[in-house]
């Protein structure tokens, strides 16, 4: 194969095209199978192939570009049944701010690469891994996807509201997307006070819309909650959150708590939420978990193993950790 110079692609393409060559060249993938397991087209498959070849990615075998772990990601994927596995590189001794910031990059480069306009797009409300993706994430020159829609109720004490806010927005606005709000707290006082506020008009057009994505961006969450879900009011309570673990709780999406081996944990607390009911989460075809670090490592397994998410992108040692798990 020639070595045609070129300039070199962006981090997010570099990798997608090493997996694209790699499944084709290596392993034998069928375009159209390429196109289908990467939610691309095959016309795009096709470019991306032609592209490697132009700028050396290809030659006589797949060389894998610095900073890109096809081999880890390709295991991460068969252990678990995942679609598609994004591993971005960590510094062993980075710190929490670090590690959001190199796992939010690596999901904007992921987005960047595969979004191609059409994507009705579910984005957890509370999570500050898909905060530090939006924040890195660069506008888009054509539009990205057609709307943006928060999975989970968004409003919440005032010093914390910005953040719901601009998840939902800045995304919104790089993606060129309208965004879709849900004018209600995460969590309610009783089943009651929840059934209520569902059946507001408002909230019966928002899951009309939770109906109809086809993408979800999520954060995976450990049961203690971040600093800042801390301080939005839509935290469970310190008793609530210790007869969970006692139940065998390890981690939640969009407040959906889940244990080591992905079963939803039912109950009173499960019916005071305000977010996207389980079945129509897991019958949306591209659901996106967002995590790292060994803070998040049960959280991340019980996501993985309960098929909560179809792809995940998280950093170098987690991922290592996640293959010596399974």
């Amino acid at each position: 194969m020639s070595k045609a110079r070129a300039t070199r692609p962006q981090d997010g393409q570099v990798r997608l095209l090493t997996k694209v060559a790699r499944m084709y060249h290596e392993r034998g993938v069928r375009q159209a199978d390429i196109a289908a397991a990467l939610n691309i087209s095959q016309a795009k498959v096709s470019r991306l192939l032609k592209r490697a070849e132009a700028v050396g990615i290809v030659r006589t075998t797949v060389t894998v570009a610095p900073g890109v772990y096809s081999e880890l990601e390709e295991q991460l994927e068969e252990q678990y049944g995942i679609a598609e596995a994004v591993v971005v590189d960590v510094d062993s001794d980075a710190d929490e701010a670090e590690l959001l910031a190199a796992v939010g990059a690596g999901a904007a480069a992921y987005l960047e690469a595969t979004l191609s306009g059409g994507d009705r797009i579910g984005v957890s409300s509370w999570s500050q891994t898909v905060l530090a993706m939006v924040e890195r994430l660069r506008p888009f020159t054509v539009r990205g996807a057609t709307e943006v829609v928060q999975l989970l109720g968004g409003i919440g004490a005032p010093e914390a509201q910005s953040h719901s806010n601009r998840i939902l927005g800045e995304l919104a606005r790089m993606l060129g997307a309208e965004p879709v709000y849900v004018q209600a707290p995460g969590v309610v006082a009783s089943p009651a006070v929840r059934d209520s506020l569902l059946s507001d008009p408002s909230m019966q057009e928002v899951t009309r819309h939770w109906r109809e994505l086809t993408m979800t961006i999520m954060g995976i969450g450990s049961i203690e909650p971040s600093d800042v879900l801390a301080t939005s009011g839509n935290a469970f309570e310190v008793e609530e959150r210790r007869a969970l673990v006692d139940d065998g709780a390890v981690g939640d999406i969009c407040h959906r708590i889940f244990r080591a081996d992905g079963s939803l944990v039912r109950g009173e607390l499960d019916d005071r939420i305000i977010a996207i009911p389980v079945d129509d989460l897991t019958r949306i075809p591209r659901r996106v978990g967002i995590a790292g670090g060994s803070r998040k490592l049960d959280a991340i397994h019980g996501a993985l193993a309960g098929g909560w998410v179809t792809t995940l992108v998280t950093d170098l040692r987690t991922a290592n950790e996640l293959t010596a798990r399974a």
